[in-house]
């Protein structure tokens, strides 16, 4: 039902009330094709089956399915002019086409009609009847924000000769654009193979992103942008688009639905992906170390601790292949302002593994051994992660890395029944440790920082009886006054609790504080971060801190750990992690903070 058009008047955007013509027009398309595969019954990553959209030509009105077919059709027709300007150009006449090498006017032709029909897809994005109206931006909003298609009910259908959103050549545009900035330095080619079987050149250096276990089935999503590119490069591409769909049944994705269920599809995935990294170890020089990507977060808490069987299995084919970890380099790839992490603790890095070859003399020990081990190299690693200033969503899977080495440069790791350990207790002793780290690094905060974490965590926010906070300042040897007095709780009728960071004092000054804290210092700064970013005031603020910016940072890490793992808040979660994720660039805005004067705050000065 057509609710509302959507126009450019003099002064901005209009909204017109639709008469029945306009109606009538909008319905009167009749499309003569329309993509008839069926949409998977994978209820995670496509929603609208279940409503009875179960085609991909279900997900576009008839209007936009009698625009996309005729654009497609388009391309065709422009390649043979292409090739005929190309001639008319200088060009040679040579027939070889694009897909065997050629270098002449139909290999030209055949090229600029992939970026037409590639310009195609990204219209499909912004051309469907599941995407959403942003009334900031006044504008359609393409459907992919994420790697799913969900359900909508009220949807945007945008103009397609508009000049905007929706319009054909404004998606050409943003093709055209990336090839105005690329500038090859050198020539190169692409294959496409199966891990599982490719050949590698000899001397190659190896740098991978495999799938993470069961995130994303990119071959569904696929089929989407696969029957308008079909349409009009399969005579540019006939092998490549020769199948109805894309193929899917070699896609190593741990898939429930596809398997038969999620042993099956664990079983899958850790097949094929031990053949895959077997296979790269088999052919990997011994010049270069192989650099696997990696970005999949641990997040199963069972009574064992923290894992996550994505991580577990592939860390286990990886181990299984012959390969031991050198190290890992958590480096940021992942936007902020992408869907996924909109107000979540989402990673923000993805971690590098490091691999080489597992050397033949490599040697059997005890749990007790690797536990020792562990215990001796993960604190000092997991500090130059610290230092590094990787978010504490991140740190999980940045100590893998440390720790996943030490246990895979042992042939094996025995248990005390003898049999070899799993890589899944392993990373259940590795987040121990880290668990283990972070509480010793309370011991050097103060007396009323270190009640307030215990308070935190069996409390969270809320009040708690007098008695037991008595107890617990005692064995710290403080009184609930002194934490009072500190600026930390409030403690009235029996009751005590933290005080939450919209009750703390704006007029808080850290060099008048005589009787400041660590755990002060930090609230004061994520309120500051919260309401401004690394501006001014946060800057300001983090230079009075001073020498206690370490300590605070530590705190930080600490109270992540609790909020994310423990108490299961995710709002407090995200403060902590969000003032890490920022903490170099808060650093480097107050370097150039200096006259600081005053008592307050407001008397900061640039």
């Amino acid at each position: 039902m057509l609710i509302a058009i959507v126009a450019d008047g003099p002064r901005g955007r209009v909204y017109v009330a639709p008469s029945r013509e306009h109606e009538s027009v909008a319905l009167s398309a009749e499309p003569t094709w329309q993509p008839e595969t069926n949409l998977p019954d994978d209820p995670r990553n496509f929603w609208t089956v279940d409503y009875g959209l179960t085609k991909f030509g279900h997900l576009f009105t008839s209007r936009q399915l009698v625009a996309l077919k005729t654009y497609s059709d388009l391309v065709y027709d422009a390649r043979k002019q292409i090739t005929l300007d190309a001639l008319n150009s200088g060009s040679s006449d040579n027939q070889t086409p694009l897909r065997d090498g050629g270098e002449g006017s139909v290999a030209y032709a055949d090229a600029v009609s992939v970026y037409l029909g590639l310009a195609i897809g990204r219209l499909a994005d912004i051309s469907n009847a599941h995407c959403n109206w942003s009334s900031s931006a006044t504008q359609v909003v393409h459907l992919f924000g994420r790697q799913t298609i969900p359900m909508v009910w009220e949807f945007a259908e945008a103009g397609l000769f508009s000049n905007a959103a929706g319009d054909y050549i404004v998606s050409l545009n943003s093709i055209i654009k990336n090839l105005l900035r690329f500038v090859p330095s050198a020539a190169g080619s692409i294959r496409q193979s199966d891990a599982q079987s490719v050949i590698i050149p000899d001397g190659s250096v190896i740098s991978t992103d495999p799938p993470y276990y069961d995130n994303i089935a990119y071959a569904d999503l696929s089929d989407f942008f696969y029957h308008w590119l079909k349409a009009g490069l399969s005579p540019v591409y006939p092998e490549l688009f020769g199948t109805l769909a894309t193929p899917k049944s070699e896609e190593l994705v741990a898939t429930p639905y596809r398997h038969g269920g999620r042993d099956s599809a664990e079983s899958f995935f850790l097949n094929g992906m031990r053949n895959a990294i077997k296979n790269i170890a088999a052919q990997a020089t011994d010049e270069f170390p192989a650099a696997i990507y990696y970005a999949f977060k641990q997040s199963e808490v069972g009574s064992d601790g923290l894992s996550s069987t994505g991580w577990a299995t592939f860390l286990q084919a990886v181990i299984e292949a012959g390969y031991t970890i050198g190290g890992t380099w958590p480096i940021r790839t992942e936007r902020p302002d992408r869907m996924i992490a909109s107000g979540k603790n989402a990673l923000a890095n993805s971690v590098v593994l490091v691999c080489r070859k597992k050397e033949s003399a490599a040697v059997v020990v005890t749990r007790a051994e690797f536990i020792r081990a562990l215990k001796r190299e993960l604190p000092p690693a997991i500090t130059e992660l610290q230092a590094a200033n990787i978010a504490p969503a991140d740190m999980p899977q940045s100590a893998i890395g440390p720790g996943i080495g030490v246990f895979s440069r042992y042939k094996a790791v025995l248990e005390a029944d003898d049999n070899p350990m799993s890589v899944k207790v392993a990373l259940q002793l590795i987040n121990r440790e880290l668990d283990d780290y972070l509480g010793v690094i309370q011991g050097d905060f103060d007396p009323e920082t270190r009640f307030a974490i215990t308070w935190f965590e069996q409390h969270g926010m809320k009040a708690g009886d007098y008695g037991s906070a008595d107890n617990q300042a005692r064995a710290r040897g403080i009184a609930v006054e002194s934490v009072k007095h500190a600026g930390v709780v409030e403690s009235a009728a029996g009751k005590v609790r933290l005080l939450g960071r919209d009750e703390l004092d704006v007029r808080w000054d850290p060099s008048e504080d005589r009787h400041l804290t660590i755990w002060e210092c930090l609230q004061h700064l994520v309120k500051l971060h919260e309401e401004n970013g690394i501006a001014f005031q946060t800057a300001a603020l983090f230079k009075q801190i001073g020498n206690q910016a370490d300590a605070v940072k530590d705190l930080a890490y600490c109270l992540y750990d609790i909020a994310a793992n423990k108490r299961k808040d995710a709002k407090e979660a995200t403060a902590y992690n969000a003032l890490i994720a920022d903490w170099t660039e808060l650093s480097r805005e107050a370097a150039a903070v200096h006259d600081i004067r005053g008592t307050g705050q407001g008397s900061l000065e640039l």
